[in-house]
């Protein structure tokens, strides 16, 4: 995931030239992925996917609440055992993104269900990430990790230096950069 332009990592690392424009946009990409891979979520989503539920393991004992595996940020449509559920007939938990849960208001008559089978009964499209676009943390977060990525080119010889794996995924070494870190921890997913 790109959390940062080109252009903003070239004005960071004070490059003005095309030189290493494919390796820094190769670092961005890489920086995005440690990022969400530390964080346990991805912070942005360019696209709408959908997801799908189970219409008994996700919902709680009333039946009214549906519990979201991962962060969603945007919600577009929801369908409740192939109908479609009216904006109005749900609230998202919380009132802000991300959501975790959708519980239907009393109001609708409706609970979470099924025809056949509860798997996959329930489908939820919308913009599956911690926000729209990322937030500004994360951007500079991704910056500051592109570039530490980009200068370590020129040190192979120290132990700290990530290492490219054949398969082409960057492992870093037993640390981040402390102000990576302290950018990072106040989103990480915490597992219930």
């Amino acid at each position: 995931m790109a959390y940062t332009s080109l252009g903003s990592l070239k004005t960071y690392l004070a490059i003005t030239t095309a030189t290493d424009d494919a390796l820094l946009t190769d670092l961005i990409a890489r920086a995005g992925a440690i990022i969400d891979a530390y964080c346990g979520r991805v912070f942005e989503a360019a696209a709408d996917s959908t997801r799908t539920l189970d219409a008994r393991r996700d919902v709680s004992d009333d039946r009214r609440t549906l519990y979201i595996d991962a962060d969603l940020a945007q919600i577009t449509s929801v369908s409740n055992a192939g109908v479609a559920v009216a904006p109005t007939a749900y609230v998202p938990e919380p009132y802000t993104p991300p959501y975790y849960g959708l519980r239907l208001r009393i109001a609708s008559g409706l609970t979470w269900t099924y025809v056949t089978d509860p798997e996959d009964a329930i489908s939820i499209t919308g913009r599956w990430a911690y926000s729209v676009s990322a937030p500004a943390d994360i951007q500079q977060a991704c910056i500051r990790l592109a570039a530490y990525l980009y200068r370590q080119r020129d040190h192979a010889g120290e132990i700290d230096r990530p290492l490219v794996t054949p398969d082409g995924h960057t492992l870093l070494p037993g640390r981040m950069p402390e102000d990576v870190v302290l950018m990072l921890d106040p989103y990480r997913r915490r597992v219930r």
